[in-house]
């Protein structure tokens, strides 16, 4: 083995199977390129996982710790809730504090973490926005919702920001509906300047969703908890659902709850660790 080599440790986790490795930056200060974050992602010639989430220190007052977020594909993104939890976990599991509540800066925003009973975390995920040049999607005005050509067909959506873009489509029926297809075309739309998370909701009531997922930068993931959480407040904000609804993704159920306007938004769920590992650069 060459001596240029350089030992890095990680843990492979997943939040309702959307799964992730962690990787703890606080000391160690090593740079990841994208091709070497490509290959760590493959899943027959390397780890694994639909994001990589990097730990780093904060360089903030009053803020814990500092975390970055890199797609499959390499591309840095602001935000993911699920990643969010089992980011908590790891923390928790390593001993790194003994807080119960975590207080954690992204690339655009600081998220709060809650350390429940029996591996739940929750997470402060803030304020949803609806303003089209804040998600960003390209629109002069906001609207109540928006259309684009899809495959020679009008498709009706809504838009949202999470801390990432999320645009959701409402169908009755999404088992059969070609997600990967669609998402694929809407994630990469001119309309979105930085790309978006597509999100295709299934009402059941006013408390229960149905909800699959095509992220950019990925693909279809088992869960996506930002999602999760911009379907839901799209729901709320059109008076579709209540103010507290379970989620069910491919991989399981998320529990979210906001109370509208400028309120902050919840999202409930679990964290799984997998293993630890080590790969060499």
């Amino acid at each position: 083995m060459s001596l240029s080599k350089r030992k890095i440790c990680f843990s492979k986790m997943h939040g309702l199977e959307n799964d992730f490795i962690v990787l703890n930056n606080i000391k160690n200060n090593f740079f990841l390129t994208s091709k070497i974050i490509q290959d760590l992602s493959h899943r027959h010639t390397g780890i694994g996982f639909d994001q990589l989430l990097l730990l780093e220190c904060s360089k903030q007052e009053n803020i814990d710790f500092h975390y970055r977020i890199f797609n499959s594909n390499g591309s840095e993104v602001s935000q993911c809730g699920n990643g969010a939890r089992c980011l908590a976990l790891f923390i928790t599991l390593k001993k790194l504090t003994k807080k119960k509540v975590i207080n954690v800066s992204t690339k655009n925003r600081i998220i709060i973490l809650y350390i429940l009973k029996n591996r739940d975390i929750c997470v402060d995920m803030g304020i949803p926005v609806f303003e089209p040049k804040y998600i960003p999607y390209s629109s002069l005005n906001m609207q109540k919702y928006y259309s684009a050509l899809i495959l020679g067909k009008i498709i009706k959506y809504y838009v949202v920001s999470i801390g990432n873009p999320h645009c959701i489509i409402i169908e009755k029926n999404i088992k059969r509906y070609p997600v990967k297809k669609i998402g694929f075309i809407l994630s990469n739309h001119i309309l979105f300047p930085e790309g978006t998370n597509v999100g295709f909701m299934e009402l059941i009531s006013e408390t229960h969703i149905s909800l699959r997922v095509y992220e950019r930068g990925v693909g279809e993931t088992r869960s996506c908890g930002s999602g999760a959480c911009a379907a839901v407040a799209i729901g709320i904000k059109e008076k579709m659902l209540l103010n507290e609804v379970k989620v069910s993704l491919l991989g399981g159920d998320l529990k979210i709850k906001w109370n509208g306007n400028l309120e902050k938004l919840y999202m409930t769920g679990s964290a799984r660790h997998v293993y630890d590992g080590y790969f060499y650069l």
